[in-house]
């Protein structure tokens, strides 16, 4: 069967190639972590770069407030695609303009409330990374609605290698040119080394805009007051939800910062926690890619007969897939751990707990289905919210007993939480009938070799690495025969 009458098939190669355009970046990206964390950076300044980081993610949520699920929902709707896109990025364009004149009047005071009183040049460069990736939002969302997966992915690529090697001119090459004298360089007395990594990403984001030039050629300030209703009434419960979401993901690293009782040492924890955090890189790429091609796809086959049946499919596939990423990293930690520093290798204990954490949100994400195709995105908003309430919640009451410990089971509970709430209130509005028996033969055979690896785990070398390469071959091929043998593949 084709690709083009196989939507399963549609789906991979999709994922696939938005996979060149979010796990190749990503990936590149994280090749940054070994080159801060073990040539650069201390963990205390290494902290610094991933709080502010979290506030970005956070703040850009905010920005673009949920239009982008919004003018996916309201293109597919509309034989006038391109007004719905002029309306979504002038409402984006107007905040984004009151976000900054907001952030350059209050800079002083900013500053003081991150606690980075004389580093007010952190607010001034992360306030424009943020507005300019929050107006190119947009247009990435057109792209992927017009299913041109390689521009998208092109103009990502591009941008992130301009990122990685201003990262390594500024941080590398010109302190190694100039030794010890580097610091008397105009540009490098007045700011911190932590600034450049953010100088080096606004380069990147500026080069972004100017790539996509082509998609605002057509663009025209579009105020269509009833459409704007429309998009914001649906677009509103998702900013509640993406921002539940990336409380859950990212506040676990801003709390440590006031939480710890050790306020000396809150940057350095910080810094292991997020630099242990990284080593669960390819769950986290593999579902990014996965939500970028997923949201267009689940909208696109709605329509179809066999919908439910497809989207069944897909969540079998995807959280045995996720299995082996679990598996894989935790099997070989031992050789993952050396994409970081030594200095760095104390948290290794949370990669099990981030690993499921995170699939549990890939999880979801499938669930997220339900809600979305049936207009209830207000049901989405309420299960995201309680999924960061019990983030913020259990951070406070745990990181002061177990320091970044506590953070990563928080995570943990977040996610399963609303990964069960989202299954049992999505079969009563949008019943799928996922199947249930094969995902939990595919998670008890995962979770019975990751114990299987702990207990040999200290015993010769070369036995355990033959022996737990053997059990993820077993997965696979477990996996393979049984959906190879499957009499109902999903057909459209």
């Amino acid at each position: 069967m084709s690709s083009a009458s196989n939507p399963i098939k549609k789906l991979a190669g999709e994922t696939v190639i938005y996979g060149l355009g979010t796990m190749v970046p990503r990936f590149l990206n994280y090749l940054l972590v070994p080159l801060y964390t073990i040539y650069v950076f201390t963990k205390a300044e290494y902290g610094q770069v991933t709080l502010l980081y979290s506030y970005v993610a956070i703040l850009l949520v905010l920005l673009t407030f949920g239009m982008e699920t919004a003018f996916f929902r309201f293109a597919n709707k509309s034989n006038r695609p391109k007004e719905v896109f002029n309306t979504a990025t002038t409402l984006i364009l107007v905040v984004t303009l009151l976000f900054l004149l907001t952030i350059f009047s209050f800079v002083d005071e900013i500053a003081i409330l991150i606690q980075y009183p004389s580093n007010k040049e952190y607010v001034l460069i992360t306030a424009l990374i943020i507005a300019i990736d929050a107006i190119t939002a947009l247009p990435f969302a057109y792209l992927r609605y017009q299913n041109r997966a390689l521009k998208f992915s092109s103009i990502r690529i591009i941008s992130v290698v301009i990122t990685i090697s201003l990262n390594l001119i500024f941080l590398v090459a010109i302190p190694q040119y100039y030794g010890d004298e580097y610091t008397s360089l105009p540009i490098y007395n007045t700011t911190s080394l932590v600034s450049f990594v953010f100088i080096a990403n606004l380069i990147g984001s500026i080069s972004t805009l100017f790539l996509l030039a082509s998609e605002f050629k057509s663009f025209r300030i579009r105020f269509d007051i009833v459409l704007i209703k429309k998009m914001l009434s649906y677009g509103l419960p998702i900013l509640i939800i993406s921002l539940s979401f990336m409380i859950t993901e990212v506040a676990d690293k801003i709390m440590l910062k006031y939480l710890l009782p050790n306020k000396l040492e809150a940057d350095s924890q910080l810094g292991v926690y997020a630099a242990c955090y990284k080593l669960a890189i390819i769950m986290m790429l593999f579902i990014q890619m996965f939500r970028y091609a997923a949201e267009p796809f689940f909208f696109s086959e709605a329509k179809k007969k066999d919908a439910k049946k497809t989207y069944a499919q897909v969540m079998t596939l995807f959280i045995a897939f996720t299995w082996f990423i679990f598996l894989l990293v935790t099997l070989y930690l031992d050789l993952f751990k050396y994409f970081i520093g030594s200095a760095f290798w104390s948290g290794l204990e949370i990669i099990p707990i981030i690993l499921s954490a995170k699939l549990f949100m890939g999880v979801f994400y499938n669930l997220s289905v339900w809600y979305k195709l049936t207009n209830k995105t207000l049901y989405g908003a309420i299960i995201a919210v309680i999924g960061g309430s019990l983030t913020i919640a259990l951070n406070i009451v745990l990181i002061p007993k177990f320091g970044y410990i506590g953070s990563a089971w928080a995570n943990f509970v977040s996610y399963f939480s609303i990964m069960v709430i989202s299954f049992l209130w999505g079969r009563k509005v949008y019943q799928i009938n996922y199947k249930l028996n094969k995902i939990l033969l595919y998670s008890s055979i995962a979770i019975i070799i990751y114990t299987v690896s702990r207990y040999i785990e200290g015993i010769d070398a070369h036995f355990y690495y033959s022996l737990v390469t053997f059990l993820l071959i077993a997965y696979v091929s477990i996996v393979f025969i049984i959906e190879r043998s499957s009499k109902k593949p999903a057909h459209v």
